[in-house]
């Protein structure tokens, strides 16, 4: 502020000091919220997202007779939800990576071009965090003969897929 001494005939600039302190405080207050703002959002946006993650447990595969000359791997077993959050619409599958595409006596083979059908799959529709539930299906793999005796073994490496699975937001 100016004030003007009539005195000396000059001009004498006068600091409120409590208007200048008043000042200085109210913008380290501001800078502080401000930060505290920034900081706050960093760590919230930062914040680790709970995901789903389903696992097969206790997986059993079976040959069973489809017809006079044709046999078919039938698979069972649970599958459980290890995740944070519910899943539903839960796909699980079977394949057969030994088996051949060609369809020839007395050699497992599978049909890899097409799309599976519904009794190729499961669809479990819920699955809450921590629990199990059971599945089924059947047609992994084919196996025939013009004899009309058993396959003696099952083929190697059969395994059971969660092919899909969605998170459900609450």
């Amino acid at each position: 502020m100016v004030v003007d001494n009539s005195e000396s005939g000059r001009r004498v600039l006068v600091f409120d000091l409590e208007k200048e302190e008043y000042m200085v405080s109210f913008q380290r207050f501001v800078i502080i919220v401000c930060f505290l703002m920034v900081a706050c959002f960093c760590v919230l946006s930062c914040s680790e997202k709970k995901e789903g993650k389903v696992i097969v447990k206790e997986p059993k595969f079976s040959i069973r007779q489809d017809a006079e000359f044709n046999w078919v791997i039938n698979a069972k077993g649970k599958i459980r939800n290890v995740g944070d959050v519910d899943v539903k619409k839960v796909v699980v599958t079977g394949y057969c990576r030994s088996c051949g595409e060609v369809l020839t006596a007395g050699v497992w083979f599978v049909n890899r071009n097409m799309e599976r059908t519904s009794e190729q799959k499961d669809v479990i529709s819920y699955l809450t965090a921590g629990d199990e539930e059971e599945f089924s299906f059947k047609e992994v793999a084919f196996y025939f003969n013009q004899v009309g005796e058993a396959p003696e073994d099952m083929p190697d490496n059969l395994e059971i897929v969660i092919e899909s699975f969605e998170v459900v937001d609450k």
